[in-house]
């Protein structure tokens, strides 16, 4: 029949916020998949698949408005996404016709709310587990290494944020993700780079962190961090699942 949507279709909503990009699976009404690495990796990928930093997939939570599962585009997990919550948050709110929500992660449970600016999350409290003069170490459920200064060699084991230039209030910082990459924005990135400043300089204010992508501001303090930024739907569709990515390089 024209126009019928094939059984092996995957719906999916595709978002960003400040150029960080998601492909957002809804498990909370229908089964999903297997989520494995090689379907992380065919999914995400630009060329044969969708294309996004991270894979979000939700599921039922007795806790919140729903869980929230994140998936790297190298196929690992993550602990933390800012943005991305800042996006399922939204993508929940519109489905319920609500103002707010609540999305659980592995160690946490986050509440979020439409705000002046767009989406505001409570991200929770941020830890530090090192800190020298050359750049500071926060754990916000996922890890961070907030660089003061480039470096010839940064780690691979954590995400790391460059502090590229800071006028007043307002930072400006470069990204790489761990699993990721170079990414365009990164949102627990934006609070830990935060933390950051606010450890160095022993005084918390709101931030507006800028990054390739734009802004977001951050305020609160280490225990109760905030979020604060625009989010956008970019476009929704089906999937067709097919073949793992390793299988479709090796048929080319």
């Amino acid at each position: 029949m024209s126009g019928a949507v094939p059984q092996t279709a995957l719906p999916f909503t595709k978002m960003e916020a400040q150029g960080n990009d998601f492909v957002i699976l809804d498990g909370l009404d229908r089964p999903l998949p297997s989520i494995d690495e090689a379907f992380v990796r065919t999914i995400t990928e630009r060329r044969y698949g969708i294309g996004c930093d991270q894979l979000l997939i939700l599921t039922p939570s007795d806790q919140a408005d729903a869980q929230m599962a994140i998936y790297n585009n190298d196929g690992s997990e993550a602990g933390n996404c800012g943005n991305g919550l800042r996006c399922v948050a939204d993508l929940l709110m519109r489905k319920s016709d609500r103002n707010e929500a609540s999305i659980a992660l592995r160690d946490r449970i986050v509440h979020a709310e439409r705000s002046e600016n767009g989406i505001r999350v409570e991200m929770g409290s941020a830890t530090i587990s090192h800190a020298c003069a050359s750049h500071i170490e926060v754990e916000i459920g996922n890890p961070h290494s907030v660089f003061f200064e480039a470096v010839d060699q940064f780690p691979h084991d954590r995400n790391i944020e460059i502090i590229t230039g800071q006028v007043a209030d307002h930072i400006y910082i470069d990204i790489i993700e761990r699993g990721a990459g170079r990414t365009r924005a990164c949102g627990s990135g934006a609070c830990a780079t935060a933390v950051a400043i606010w450890h160095a300089e022993q005084h918390t204010r709101p931030l507006t962190i800028e990054m390739p992508g734009g802004c977001v501001t951050v305020c609160g303090n280490p225990q109760e961090i905030l979020l604060d930024g625009v989010v956008h739907q970019t476009f929704s569709g089906h999937y067709t699942i097919r073949k793992p990515l390793q299988k479709l390089q090796q048929s080319t």
